[in-house]
This record gives C-alpha cells, sequence and structure tokens, in this order.
C-alpha cells in the first residue's frame, strides 16, 4: 500500500461483496446471520464507543421499533473477513429529549446524543470530530454509511418523472416503480491544491471560517475537465495565481456530503496573490518554518488544518518529504 493510502479514509480493503447486491435472499439470509451487523446513524452522526465504531447487531430491538428513517432498507456495505456483513441503518426520526438543535449542522457540531436503549458510553457523535480516532476498518464503514444515507435522504424521488423511487440493490441504487428509472449514487469529484513556490506553500481562507483556520485551496471539477485543468482554474479564481506543473497525490473519500477529494500538487508560477472575495476571504503563503509552528500550535495567527483531513495529511507529509 502507498502512504498516500493511510489518508483517513482511505480504505482498508473491505470486501463490499457487490454481487450480493442484486440477490434478495442473500441479503435476507446476511441480516438474519448472528454475526451481522450494522453502522448506526443518526442525523449522519455514527454511534461512537469510545474511539470506536459501536456496531449494532441486526437483531436489536431499535430496528424492530418502526421508527421513521431516511430509508426504509439497511444498506449493504460489504463482508468481514470473517464473513460477518455489514450493514448501515439510520434511525433519523429519534427526537432525543431536550435536543438542543443549535450545533446541529455547524462547522464543528461538539454535541453528542444518547439513546436510552444504548449503554451511557454509546453515542452519536459527528464524524469529523471522531474521524481521525477511528481504525481504517471503522473509517471506511462510517464514510461509506453517512455518504449513501446522506444519498437516499437527498434522492428520494425519480429524477426523470417526480416519482417517489424506491430502494434497491442492497441500498446502491433506486429504481422507480412509475417509469422504470434507475438511479445510483453521486460523487462529487474535488481538487485540492498544495500549491508551492519556492519554499512556501499557498493557503487560503474561505468566508465564515473560525478565526485564524487557513487550509489548501480547493473546488469542484467541472464536466470535461481533467484534475489538473480544474487545479490550474480554481488557483485562478481563488488567488489570481498561474499554475504549472501539476501531479496527483493521493484522493479521499468526504461524506460531508459525498465528495471524492483529489489531492494534487502545483507548481505556482508567480506569487502575487489577487484574491476573489466572492470566492475566499483570504489568501496567503507560508514558509516551511512557520508552517512547523502552526503544527505546533504556537503560531499567532494561523491554526492548523484539521487532523484526519486530507489537507492536514499533505501539509503534514509535505514538511516530512514524505509525499508519494
Amino acid at each position: 500500500m502507498k502512504h498516500a493510502e493511510t489518508v483517513t479514509f482511505g480504505g482498508s480493503g473491505l470486501n463490499r461483496a457487490a454481487h450480493l447486491r442484486e440477490d434478495e435472499a442473500a441479503l435476507a439470509r446476511a441480516i438474519k446471520q448472528e454475526n451481522a451487523a450494522c453502522v448506526l446513524l443518526w442525523r449522519g452522526k455514527p454511534l461512537m464507543r469510545g474511539d470506536a465504531l459501536a456496531m449494532v447487531p441486526m437483531d436489536h430491538p431499535i430496528l424492530r421499533q418502526g421508527l421513521e428513517r431516511e430509508i426504509d432498507a439497511p444498506v449493504f456495505l460489504g463482508l468481514e473477513d470473517s464473513g460477518a456483513p455489514d450493514f448501515a441503518c439510520d434511525i433519523s426520526g429519534w427526537e432525543p429529549e431536550g435536543l438542543d438543535t443549535g450545533a446541529l449542522g455547524g462547522f464543528f457540531d461538539p454535541s453528542l446524543q444518547h439513546h436510552p436503549d444504548f449503554p451511557p458510553d454509546c453515542v452519536f457523535a459527528e464524524l469529523r470530530r471522531v474521524m481521525s480516532s477511528l481504525s481504517p476498518r471503522d473509517a471506511e464503514l462510517a464514510a461509506t454509511a453517512k455518504a449513501i444515507v446522506n444519498w437516499h435522504s437527498s434522492h428520494k424521488f425519480c429524477a426523470r418523472c417526480g416519482e417517489r423511487s424506491a430502494v434497491s440493490h442492497g441500498g446502491w441504487q433506486r429504481t422507480c416503480p412509475s417509469c422504470g428509472g434507475h438511479h445510483f449514487p453521486r460523487t462529487d469529484p474535488v481538487v485540492i491544491m498544495l500549491i508551492t513556490h519556492g519554499n512556501s506553500v499557498l493557503m487560503g481562507r474561505s468566508h465564515g471560517w473560525p478565526e485564524g483556520m487557513y487550509s489548501l485551496l480547493a473546488g469542484f471539477v467541472e464536466p470535461g475537465e481533467t484534475l489538473e485543468a480544474a487545479v490550474r482554474r480554481e488557483v485562478v479564481e481563488e488567488a489570481g495565481i498561474k499554475v504549472g506543473h501539476v501531479d496527483y497525490l493521493a484522493s479521499q473519500p468526504w461524506p460531508f456530503p459525498a465528495s471524492l477529494m483529489f489531492g494534487c500538487r502545483g507548481e505556482a508560477l508567480s506569487r502575487e496573490i489577487r484574491i476573489d472575495p466572492v470566492e475566499i476571504e483570504d489568501a496567503i503563503w507560508v514558509t516551511r518554518e512557520d508552517m512547523m509552528t502552526v503544527f505546533a500550535g504556537e503560531h499567532p495567527h494561523i491554526k492548523p488544518a484539521r487532523k484526519g483531513a486530507i489537507a492536514h495529511f499533505l501539509l503534514q507529509n509535505w514538511l516530512a518529504d514524505t509525499l508519494d
């Protein structure tokens, strides 16, 4: 495995067993296996026990209570090496007592929710908050579960005729009973760029970010566009800097809600910054020495990128000269 694949959500080799998705009888048997378990989600938050996913048996009473869910069937995630099947289930219809919605959906949600059917140490936690502590397998399961459940919650109706579609293929497809249309989970490609000029790296911040937060520039890949072209276009649009040579470095699934981040390295042809204030709030060059101070938490103005995000991974390996 390349070092680049060790990024958070980079994959753990889960056997997704796609051949079982069309076999309804096999999926029904898998759900009833004694070792079958699910990643339980509430409004996008996985159920956690400490630093690990709290995998819930498929015969747990909470899955038989008829709660209103974003999807009406478990999503089949794959098979463990032992043959144990993994699923994703959603209970977003549950309303915790005294729920404070102020932090929900914010940039950083520190709130924890405890369901009375689980032990006190099992809580629903924002995935961004816990992602850096997850094992590779838990990270892959959580990212996959969150992304696919998000897709179902926002794609309940057929894009061809507008009728409500139905979950099929183990949760990896929606089929319209009216026009027969088939719909599949979407993934949005995004480039995130380590742009350097000499000993410095280009950093930017978006409007509304917490004070002191800077990260690598990033943007969506447009139809008909290569990754390299997207890197050059985004950097020009946001910071007014032309980029020459571009290399691919690493990728990261980013289920917020459904992106695939393509980490790239690019060489700036100049240092003069001319930001587009509509696109970003600020952009600056940061020297390697200053970035080391940032990572040590000692910089007076800049906070380090969120641990677990590909921006943190790329910057950390740039500092250590360990980029593949």
